[in-house]
């Protein structure tokens, strides 16, 4: 298992487009992925489960990740955050 913090920059969070482009890159790894906010932990391949979540600008989130392609996995979804989805 491999897990790491992250800010999310943008002012909006991960809502409709942001999170449609999270999940897309989560669907690109065969690992099992989990984005977890203040102790709720959602599928990250999931657009309902990633909105549910209502995360917005300058929330701190982790990104989790299990199995042969974890390490990339997160590091991925992790700069991709960090890049405010190039808004």
């Amino acid at each position: 298992m491999y897990v790491k913090d992250v800010l999310v920059q943008n002012q909006v969070g991960l809502h409709a487009r942001p999170a449609t482009f999270f999940i897309q890159k989560a669907n690109e790894y065969k690992s099992s992925i989990w984005v977890e906010k203040e102790e709720r932990r959602v599928n990250a391949k999931s657009l309902l489960g990633v909105l549910s979540l209502g995360i917005v600008g300058g929330t701190t989130i982790k990104v989790i990740a299990d199995g042969s392609d974890e390490k990339d996995a997160v590091d991925s979804l992790v700069k991709l955050v960090q890049s405010g989805f190039t808004e």
